[in-house]
């Protein structure tokens, strides 16, 4: 196996890893999130965007339509 091919096979694999993390991450921002807004927990839902912010992840990929 040429090297390329080897680096080019593990940088395809990290990104997939890296991406199903990143997915796993927002699907429990998101289950925690509604947790929250059901417990009406402001101080939950502070933190919820502060861990949002430290990984880096958008608020819009987690937070669900809010009623008004």
């Amino acid at each position: 196996m040429e090297p390329a091919y080897i680096a080019l096979s593990f940088s395809l694999q990290s990104m997939a890893s890296s991406d199903a993390q990143r997915q796993a991450l927002i699907a429990s921002l998101r289950e925690r999130y509604a947790k929250a807004l059901e417990r009406e927990d402001a101080e939950a839902k502070q933190a919820l965007f502060k861990e949002a912010v430290y990984l880096g992840i958008q608020p819009d990929l987690f937070i669900q339509n809010e009623a008004p």
